[in-house]
């Protein structure tokens, strides 16, 4: 426990990547195995099933520390991060002789158990550990606690340490690590023993992703070189086709059940194929907007009426797996000339190639996509094998210029990790009439000394506070980019809009200025 909670620090306090890579080594190379497993599973997103509840965790607090409760929430508020709140709250208590606990013995003997007993038996033994456990490994318990161990390393990375570790290629590391993978001493010695294990059958491969383009297509050689395809905005998927069918996403979640007719039509195709490719809404010849498949995403086994309001298509780009065997390293040319014969062209669909003899056609194609409910091009150069995440070089999406509109910050809320103590998730609003109404959420696109100036103003400028959260005045006004726009019930504006981000400060323009919500309306779908 205390060499995990070690890890935690100072991974926390290191901003290189060659320095988390060692730090991650050294740790693997000491730790015990279901240790080491453990520490795989957070570090690459895997989380405990919250195991107590947030208030009861606040009001525990409160008995342990013979704080007021408004001292406590105004903590919080200003930290940002419940865990730390309390890590720093119980500070003041004299830490106690721990015993050395394994970081599996602890999971398994001690944290997971909570689930099981009612919230009385709960406080006391989370209070115990506050007052008996040191600074650092109490904070780790305290992320865990309450779900949310982020330390600023990607899975990436922990893919490079165990490669180092062990020897093997990161492809290969990374392709063990896919799908659920198990935080037990075995799964961690499979992942990085020496030489040929069997993969699980229904384990993914790694997804290979684009990067985007941002230089000018000429640079990429002749047009010929190149496969162009639309950028589907859809859910990317890989369709596994071994003794039964699976469907796992891009997030290496399990999708099976959730789309029955894709499972039915693939069911006809020959064992040991693995497909890559896109679930999407599909209605006549054209997509559906986003938002009518996302109805889908959560339902397990959805109904005949959901079925009928977004069918559904796999849109196959590529051939990964054929007859048992792995097709990666061979060309997209021969991979894509093999997919073309497997299609039934009705529920499994195969993304052809967009017209364009040049670039300068490519671009008018691209210029065109928003109108096909598309989201620009994916360029792949046909020689390319299928790799490992984003490498740059063979795959490129080259998307539409996003849609923009000038919004007034209205709320603003504490960030997370390092920015804790800073005010960075905005809540951004558009005139209806003479109000502001609520349209957007965005943390991204300001630079340091943007956010420390914004800050400032939002704690001199606070209107009322409701727990982390501020309403500030209006005056702000900033420039977002999003990618859709879609009617919603869910919201009070009516609209949704898909990935918003900061694009720049508008101190040029005065708040009452800012657009307003009929002129977004008008973009929905």
């Amino acid at each position: 426990m205390r060499a995990f909670a070690a890890l935690y620090a100072r991974l926390d306090q290191s901003t290189g990547t060659s320095d988390k890579v060692a730090a991650l080594v050294d740790y693997f190379q000491a730790a015990p195995a279901d240790d080491a497993a453990w520490a795989v599973h957070w570090l690459t997103g895997g989380r405990i099933k919250r195991l107590v509840r947030a208030n009861d965790l606040r009001q525990w607090l409160i008995d342990v520390s013979a704080l007021p409760d408004w001292l406590i929430d105004d903590t919080y508020a200003h930290v940002g991060d419940l865990a730390e709140t309390i890590t720093l709250l119980t500070q003041r208590h004299p830490t106690a002789a721990q015993p050395e606990l394994s970081l599996a013995g602890f999971v398994a003997h001690e944290l997971l158990p909570l689930a099981k007993l009612p919230p009385d038996a709960q406080g006391a033994i989370v209070q115990g550990w506050w007052r008996t456990f040191a600074d650092r490994e109490r904070f780790v318990v305290n992320k865990l606690l309450t779900g949310g161990l982020r330390v600023g390393v990607s899975r990436l990375l922990v893919v490079q340490a165990l490669a180092r570790l062990s020897g093997q290629a990161g492809d290969l590391i990374s392709h063990r690590l896919s799908g659920d993978f198990q935080p037990t001493a075995q799964a961690f010695q499979q992942l990085v023993a020496p030489g040929e294990v069997a993969i699980d059958a229904d384990k993914p491969y790694p997804f290979f992703l684009a990067s985007p383009l941002e230089q000018a297509p000429e640079s990429l050689g002749p047009a010929g070189d190149w496969l162009a395809e639309w950028k589907w905005d859809g859910i990317r998927a890989q369709l596994i086709v071994r003794d039964g069918v699976r469907l796992w996403s891009r997030g290496e979640e399990r999708l099976d059940g959730r789309f029955p007719e894709i499972e039915r039509a693939a069911a006809a195709l020959p064992n040991g194929h693995v497909l890559d490719g896109e679930i999407l809404g599909w209605e006549g010849d054209a997509p559906l907007p986003f938002s009518r498949l996302q109805k889908r995403i959560g339902r397990l086994k959805p109904g005949a009426r959901t079925l009928a309001e977004c069918p559904v298509v796999f849109m196959a780009y590529d051939l990964i797996e054929a007859a048992g065997k792995d097709l990666r390293q061979q060309p997209l040319r021969e991979r894509r000339e093999r997919l073309e014969g497997l299609l039934d062209g009705a529920t499994l669909r195969l993304s052809r190639p967009v017209d364009g003899a040049d670039w300068s056609g490519l671009q008018i194609a691209r210029n065109n996509a928003r109108e096909l409910g598309v989201e620009g091009l994916i360029l792949k150069r046909w020689n390319s094998a299928y790799a490992t995440g984003r490498r740059r070089g063979d795959w490129w999406k080259w998307k539409i210029a996003p849609l923009t509109i000038d919004a007034v910050l209205i709320y603003a809320q504490a960030g997370h990790g390092r920015r804790s103590n800073l005010y960075t998730d905005y809540t951004f609003a558009l005139w209806q009439g003479d109000e502001l109404v609520p349209v957007a959420k965005a943390y991204s696109g300001l630079n340091d000394e943007e956010i420390a100036k914004l800050d400032r103003w939002i704690r001199a400028h606070t209107l009322e506070r409701f727990g982390p959260v501020r309403s500030v005045q209006a005056f702000h006004v900033f420039e977002l980019a999003f990618e859709g726009v879609n009617r919603s019930s869910r919201h009070k504006s009516g609209i949704a809009v898909r990935f918003p981000r900061i694009l720049r400060w508008r101190t040029d323009k005065p708040f009452h200025e800012a657009d307003r919500l009929e002129t977004l309306a008008k973009l929905a779908q």
